[in-house]
């Protein structure tokens, strides 16, 4: 059985990794555009967004925060050389004035490049990192930096990761826990706060709702049209089973 610190140690791994062999040497690499520092991780992408689901952090965010003023999309040029089409609607938006825009696009390029070594790995890895946001910007990375992983992003927009997840954050399907710790535990509830299901990993699911089965390697659950909530703890990120879950 996999563990989360395992998948969270391996995008360390490959971060240094990178951080040695510097970025992809495809010509479409931030060097080309005269890149010269990374620059802090862009936002977490991931689908607790939706709806009213909460990641185990805590609950919804207390409101919006202040964002320094970004750069015109008109004024985004790099020291050196020029920027692909593709390399300038990633940066649209997301170049803080005073910084660098090569330094921004490096960090999107890192993020594609973990996804390339994530995905060699195992798949199902990668999405999870998506899902849980250790691996962050990883959705305007992959629509304009690296198309070839978007399936990734799409499929990840469909998964949960840890916490409780209610309202038009719930979809009814089949899912599969990725690298869930011994602790792992989940509940659906329904109306009224009826528990339709439940169960840990290791074990059948409880309850008269959706059944749940484990394996050595994977708990699944099935979460029905009349659940209101789910949630779940220490399962680290949940995908579906099949493209619809």
């Amino acid at each position: 059985m996999r563990h989360p610190f395992l998948a969270g140690a391996a995008v360390v791994v490959m971060t240094a990794a990178l951080a040695a062999c510097g970025s992809s040497a495809d010509g479409n690499g931030p060097e080309a555009a005269g890149a010269r520092s990374p620059a802090a991780s862009g936002p977490v992408a991931g689908p607790s967004a939706e709806g009213t689901s909460t990641g185990p952090a805590g609950g919804p965010s207390a409101g919006p925060t202040s964002e320094p003023p970004k750069v015109p999309a008109d004024r985004i040029t790099p020291a050196t050389g020029s920027f692909t089409k593709k390399q300038k609607e990633y940066l649209v938006d997301r170049v803080p004035v005073g910084m660098d825009p090569a330094a921004v696009l490096q960090t999107g390029q890192e993020t594609c490049d973990r996804l390339g070594y994530l995905v060699k790995a195992d798949r199902d890895t990668a999405v999870a990192a998506i899902v849980t946001g250790e691996i962050a910007g990883a959705k305007p990375a992959v629509s304009h930096l690296c198309t070839q992983h978007r399936e990734l992003a799409v499929e990840a927009a469909l998964g949960y990761p840890d916490g409780t997840h209610t309202g038009k954050g719930l979809r009814p399907g089949r899912y599969r826990a990725v690298s869930p710790t011994p602790d792992c535990s989940w509940q659906i509830t329904g109306a009224g706060g009826k528990v339709l299901g439940s169960g840990t990993s290791g074990s059948r699911s409880s309850g008269s709702g959706p059944s749940g089965a484990a394996s050595a390697e994977r708990t699944r659950i099935t979460v029905p049209e009349a659940a209101r909530a789910f949630t779940s703890t220490g399962c680290y990120a949940w995908l579906p089973e099949g493209k619809a879950g």
